[in-house]
């Protein structure tokens, strides 16, 4: 009772109780969801009450983890007991976030509660496919599924906020967070994206059982210099509207409650202190009312780029771009109330700046409900729905590139031994990619155990490590405990050399190889580029060692980017790429292999054949001697210009073929839309799933066009036999551009290609025309 009795007097003290019962709040709360009007005025009524430092704490988020390198304050209870504090991030613990929680509500002066943040990218407790691998499925409502269970599990331990999803189009393969995004295409990117926030909150509103979503790295993020992390971007400004915006746009019109900023320069000026980013774009052309969290430590860094003098230069320049929450470098703490009362912002400014994160926390219900049910909380995360989910979406991400002479799906009555050689089939936490090791306690199916699942005791099954596998220079994020990441342990040349011989033994003794190979997560995930992109530490050798044996191979990559791998594609007979799978990964995998579920998702970046050809993305400009004249051979003198496989490409275990195209009418007015309409026919003997894509090009206008534009695309099931009529519409969305010439969006009267078919160098062709 006394405990009952202390919170209700904290809630009174919190806010004013007249004002909520006058206004209706405290009834609605229980029933529906507030107005805007009453969740701003009772926001504005919290902001009466908050001293300049309050608010200030609601402007901060503070670290609940040490990080190597930058600091961070592992017991942020004092700052919370005087202040409170806006959001806590890094503390992936419950019982550690309930008694934080417990503090801010009952311990500070204002009873506000803290939103809690984290990396729950793929899932918490069930670890999904990395977002690369789920957008290859090119299914959005299975990613909405994924991300809804994913946001459930976390918000049944009060994590309410997830740093997802990430938008960043990923051009150049050398970049180690493209494993994070949806890959090279902006049209297929809003879908994914639209799909995310959906999924994590539960509707353009945040659901009670669901997460705040959290788009980033806003903008251009993925167009470093060189494939770098963290290295500057310097991209045109029809560039940022056509190709790397579309995706944070889909995001906002979904709904999206939170922004975060990005770490790099975007055209000199750091994005966390970009006032055309952060305000001219996100809140007076897109009209954004939620708020902006720099990523770590990025308002103190502004003056590592040179761009702020001092650190109350940073907050300064920060705040007045636009940032309203700085992540963990305490800049904001420090700075922002001298900075007041120099003058230099007012109170006002910071009352605009903190009212988005309380109306944030009011419209999710924190006020009313600001604990977990701890207890409650093992049902939600041991669902076994989500263990199948996690199955299913496993299966659907792995794409087939390649499959001589129907080796797979292989048969189990026709097999007496395999081999399972490589540094990841035994992998575990390598299956997951980065911020899924920081959040799955929970069992993780290796590769090899799915096969021996899967085939039981009739085959037998002998596992093969190989060399282990490391990169060469450290990660800085293996020190961090809470991501759990690990390099494999250093060999001697002796022991590499025993481990090497051993795998080709075990091929020899064998009936078929299944080798596993790629990168161990460090290799994939943040402060991860990589210079080559071939396969490291001896896996090539191996790889031709044991096809040497002239055993079968079939060859699963377990990876978050495109790897060279020319010699296979030419000489192993399977190749699967799975990406980083997730926690029911090997069982996917056998899934897979042996045909109990058939390989659908295509891949969603161009696949180079080496890192010297990127950046690489199907959806370029013509130039001064393009691939379609007959005197072109090369852009370089000393390899093929074209990718390994194009955009689009993915196998199954059957054939498709696509014609009847139909493109009516032939011509229309601007402002009219265009049907289209092809056959899709199964002309194998096994049922299979074809993504149908559709492409379009305005041959000429105020611009240059790309060669091929995605502009639709449907997963089509069908038995052996069967056809299917698969429909698309082209209204202004599909056709409209931003010209650099007219410095506004444009639809145009000219003549336009289409072609449908199964990836990028779809053949299928038809034409229209736009009239004024």
């Amino acid at each position: 009772m006394a405990q009952t009795l202390r919170r209700f007097f904290c809630s009174v003290a919190a806010f004013s109780f007249i004002f909520i019962f006058s206004s209706g709040l405290f009834a609605q709360t229980q029933q529906t969801a507030p107005s805007d009007e009453q969740v701003t005025n009772r926001a504005n009524d919290l902001l009466k009450q908050m001293t300049l430092d309050e608010k200030i704490a609601q402007l901060s988020q503070l670290p609940g983890a040490k990080v190597p390198g930058y600091g961070g304050d592992e017991k942020p209870e004092e700052t919370i007991k005087t202040l409170g504090a806006g959001s806590v991030l890094w503390v992936p613990d419950p019982k550690e976030i309930d008694r934080l929680q417990h503090i801010a509500v009952e311990q500070s002066r204002m009873h506000i509660p803290i939103l809690f943040g984290l990396d729950v990218i793929h899932g918490y407790r069930t670890t999904f496919p990395a977002p690369l691998g789920l957008a290859s499925s090119w299914n959005p409502k299975l990613v909405e599924e994924v991300q809804s269970a994913a946001a459930q599990e976390a918000r049944s331990v009060g994590i309410q906020w997830t740093f997802a999803p990430m938008l960043d189009i990923a051009r150049d393969a050398r970049w180690g967070r493209m494993i994070e995004g949806a890959g090279e295409d902006p049209y297929l990117g809003s879908a994914i994206a639209r799909a995310q926030v959906l999924g994590l909150q539960g509707g353009a509103q945040v659901a009670p059982d669901h997460v705040l979503a959290c788009m980033k790295h806003y903008a251009g993020y993925g167009a470093a210099d060189g494939g770098r992390d963290y290295d500057a971007s310097y991209v045109p400004e029809e560039l940022m509207w056509n190709v790397y915006l579309p995706p944070f746009k889909a995001a906002v019109d979904a709904g999206v409650g939170s922004v975060m900023s990005a770490y790099m320069d975007l055209n000199d000026v750091p994005a966390s202190g970009n006032k055309w980013l952060l305000t001219d774009v996100l809140r007076d052309t897109w009209h954004y009312k939620g708020f902006v969290v720099s990523d770590a430590f990025a308002v103190h860094s502004l003056i590592t780029h040179g761009y702020a003098r001092d650190g109350a230069d940073a907050a300064y320049k920060a705040f007045t771009a636009g940032m309203n929450m700085d992540m963990a470098s305490g800049t904001y703490l420090k700075y922002l109330a001298p900075l007041v009362k120099e003058g230099r912002i007012s109170e006002q400014q910071i009352d605009d700046m903190v009212r988005p994160i309380l109306e944030t926390k009011i419209r999710m219900g924190l006020f009313e409900h600001p604990y977990a049910d701890l207890a409650a909380s093992e049902k939600v995360l041991n669902d076994p729905e989500h263990l199948k989910l996690a199955r299913t979406a496993a299966q659907d991400s792995m794409i087939l590139l390649r499959n001589q002479n129907n080796l797979l799906p292989l048969e189990k009555n026709k097999l007496k031994s395999i081999a399972v050689i490589g540094p990841l089939s035994d992998a575990t936490i390598d299956l997951l990619s980065m911020w899924g090791s920081g959040t799955a306690p929970g069992p993780v199916v290796s590769v090899v155990d799915g096969i021996r699942s899967k085939v039981g005791s009739a085959v037998k099954v002998e596992f093969a490590h190989g060399p282990n596998i490391s990169r060469t220079i450290p990660s800085p994020f293996e020190d961090i405990s809470f991501l759990k990441m690990k390099e494999q342990p250093k060999q001697s040349p002796a022991e590499a050399k025993k481990a090497f011989d051993q795998a080709v033994a075990a091929a020899k003794r064998s009936d078929l190889a299944v080798m596993v190979l790629g990168e161990i997560d460090l290799m994939s995930a943040e402060s991860a580029s990589r210079s080559s992109l071939g396969l490291s530490n001896e896996q090539e050798q191996l790889l031709e060692a044991v096809a040497a044996t002239g055993k079968p191979v079939a060859l699963v990559l377990i990876n978050g980017r495109p790897l060279e791998i020319n010699w296979a594609s030419l000489h192993v007979p399977a190749i699967l790429e799975a990406w980083y799978p997730g926690g029911q990964g090997g069982n996917a995998v056998a899934d897979v292999l042996f045909g109990d579920a058939s390989p659908s998702a295509h891949l969603t970046v161009s696949w180079p054949r080496s890192a010297g050809q990127e950046p690489l993305y199907y959806n370029h400009n013509l130039t001064q001697l393009p691939e379609t004249d007959p005197r072109f051979k090369s852009r370089y003198w000393d390899a093929l210009s074209t990718p390994l496989y194009p955009f689009g490409y993915g196998l199954t275990y059957t054939t498709f073929s696509f014609d009847n195209l139909k493109v009516s009418p032939a011509t229309t007015a601007i402002g009219g839309t265009i049907d289209v309409t092809a056959d899709v026919t199964n002309t194998g003997k096994r049922a299979g799933t074809e993504v149908v894509q559709l492409y379009i090009h305005q041959r000429a206008g105020s611009a240059s066009r790309p060669v091929r534009e995605l502009k639709g695309f449907e997963r089509v099931t069908l038995s052996p036999g069967a056809k299917q009529t698969v429909h698309f519409t082209l209204g202004k969305d599909e056709l409209q551009f931003y010209s650099p010439m007219l410095k506004e969006w444009v639809v145009e009267p000219e003549q336009f290609d289409v072609w449908v078919g199964g990836d990028s160098t779809a053949t299928l062709h038809g034409e229209f025309a736009l009239t004024k």
